[in-house]
């Protein structure tokens, strides 16, 4: 006859056993929803041709309601960015006209934000007019009724040293009215585009202007040879500008880039919106199967802002870089999310309004900027590159 086991004995092992089931269950629920240590966590990709971009999902968002835009800014008329020396010196007066003086220079601009909210502003994204259209070399906060600003930019338009207008304003209305066409700057809802990885790269990670032209001729070219391979006729267009921003808001360029950038644009916008409960924030970037890039901002809110046209930049790194590769996968995009240990860190602050900080790493620089305003103290955006 079998002896009978306590039942003190019998209830311990039937609550071992419901709890492993539990766990086994909590773990099997939560998988692939575990944040990593950075609070960020990396979801199953989107892929068009040779372009895939991960979505990230954060832990925490933080509010960026008051932050403005540059294209806000500029289609409101709220900022102005006009040449260095258009602007007398650097105390804020109000209601006294700018005095013209000839001492533009190609690597600075100044901006002026007379808006009562503070103003941020992304390394990448074109001002086009002026002399010459420029690209923000770097992230910063500038705060309401600014005082002029004086700006470090770098040229994309090496063929013209010629004014256009006497200020800045988006590109798709700068490139309108070059075409011939009756746009007002500031009018509308152009917006100013956002360069390409490989050239934001030069601009932020090298910061040397010979190296943003030598990319941005490189980048002119091949997208030339990808267009007119298809429409010989546009080889003429396309070849007599130096501009940056007119050979990407050329029609045929348009097209190829929305081949590759309106599939992904329309899916992630939609995700966003599913995924706002899960506060959505950024991406990680693969193109030919190599991870290049990521963007993750403060909010979902933020990246909603930015997310049409940094999706062309993506797409038009695509376009001229289309050659057979693999397909970067989610255990690449996490670990490129999460390595932010670098060799020397870099940090540029304005005391009470932000700081940006700099770490190159084995491989890869990022970039973090963290707005100090009142009742911030939070990275408002941070980006990083492979090298």
């Amino acid at each position: 006859m079998r002896p009978k086991r306590p039942k003190f004995f019998v209830t311990v092992i039937a609550m071992l056993a419901l709890a492993a089931t539990l766990c086994l269950k909590l773990r099997l629920a939560h998988a692939g929803q575990e944040f990593s240590d950075s609070g960020l966590k990396v979801l199953e990709p989107i892929r068009n041709g040779s372009l895939t971009v991960f979505p990230v999902v954060a832990s925490k968002s933080y509010p960026t309601g008051a932050f403005l835009t540059l294209d806000e800014g500029l289609r409101s008329g709220d900022v102005v960015v006009t040449e260095y020396g258009n602007v007398r010196g650097l105390v804020r007066r109000h209601n006294t006209p700018p005095v013209q003086h000839d001492t533009a220079e190609v690597n600075r601009l100044v901006l002026i934000n007379n808006s009562k909210r503070p103003l941020l502003l992304l390394a990448g994204e074109i001002v086009a007019g002026g002399k010459q259209d420029r690209v923000i070399g770097k992230d910063r906060i500038v705060p309401p009724e600014s005082d002029p600003v004086d700006l470090s930019v770098f040229c994309v338009e090496p063929g013209r040293w010629v004014a256009t207008s006497a200020n800045f304003g988006t590109s798709g209305a700068t490139y309108a009215a070059r075409a011939g066409a009756t746009v007002g700057s500031g009018n509308g809802n152009a917006s100013t585009l956002m360069v390409q990885p490989s050239v934001r790269a030069k601009a932020m990670g090298d910061k040397d202007q010979a190296q943003v032209w030598a990319e941005v001729r490189k980048e002119q070219q091949s997208v030339t040879v990808e267009v007119t391979g298809a429409t010989p006729a546009a080889a003429d267009e396309l070849n007599s500008t130096s501009s940056y921003a007119v050979v990407m808001e050329n029609e045929r360029v348009k097209q190829e880039v929305d081949k590759i950038a309106k599939p992904i644009e329309r899916d992630y916008q939609s995700l966003i919106q599913q995924l706002r409960d899960r506060k959505a924030v950024g991406v990680v970037v693969a193109v030919n199967g190599h991870v290049i890039w990521s963007d993750v901002f403060a909010s979902t809110e933020l990246l909603e802002k930015y997310w049409p046209k940094l999706v062309r930049s993506y797409a038009s790194e695509a376009v001229v870089t289309q050659t057979k590769g693999g397909k970067a996968s989610m255990s690449e995009a996490e670990s490129f999310l999460d390595d932010m240990q670098g060799r020397r860190e870099t940090i540029e602050s304005e005391p009470g309004v932000f700081r940006h900080t700099e770490i190159d790493g084995n491989g890869f620089k990022a970039f973090a900027l963290t707005s100090l305003l009142p009742k911030t103290g939070f990275d408002v955006h941070v980006a990083k590159m492979s090298e």
